[in-house]
């Protein structure tokens, strides 16, 4: 066994890390924004919270496993490694300050809406573009890095795939963001 493969081993372990992070992070906003009520929404906020603290140790352990084999293997002009590099850095300014940001306004819109059925301004919340945008995106950009490091591209190439990674995180986060078509009936009809 030698260096290299250890720090390849934690360069995947990191991205799983992250991956795993994100998946869990997607799990919470789906349920988010079906939630009906404060009880319903409490939990998801709770482990989106607590699961974005994982975030930061994936994005260094990428980073620092990637430089060293970087230093090993290429060179700091290689122009795929530039964009990946890039990318990386924009997932880990969207995270903190978009979607953390957001999260914060959400659980003071869940919690001045208090119990019972969610109001309109937290079911808006739950639907915020800084929230699904950026998951959406940062999990693109993630694949769309992970595309560049297997397929090792022209950096013209290697932005184009960013690019549309980056797109079709938008598209999806629009398209899954939109209110469900029941949430307005079920919120203003009464129980019987």
């Amino acid at each position: 066994m030698d260096a290299y493969h250890v720090v390849l081993y934690l360069h995947l372990l990191s991205l799983f890390i992250g991956i795993g992070a994100g998946s869990i992070l997607l799990v919470c906003i789906f349920q988010l924004r079906g939630a009906q009520t404060l009880v319903d929404a409490i939990p998801w906020g709770r482990v989106a919270g607590k699961i974005g603290k994982a975030f930061p140790v994936a994005i260094l352990g990428l980073f620092a496993t990637g430089a060293y084999m970087t230093s090993d293997l290429w060179t700091w002009d290689t122009g795929w490694i530039d964009v990946s590099i890039a990318g990386l850095v924009l997932v880990a300014i969207q995270g903190p300050f978009i979607a953390e940001r957001t999260a914060h306004k959400l659980g003071a819109a869940l919690q001045e809406n208090g119990p019972g059925p969610l109001g309109e301004h937290a079911r808006r919340m739950t639907r915020h573009p800084g929230l699904w945008v950026v998951e959406f995106t940062n999990l693109a950009l993630v694949l769309g890095i992970v595309w560049n490091m297997t397929q090792k591209p022209s950096t013209a190439s290697a932005v184009t795939t960013l690019v549309i990674a980056y797109a079709v995180g938008v598209a999806l986060a629009v398209w899954f963001s939109r209110a469900p078509s029941n949430v307005h009936a079920t919120a203003s009809e009464p129980m019987s």
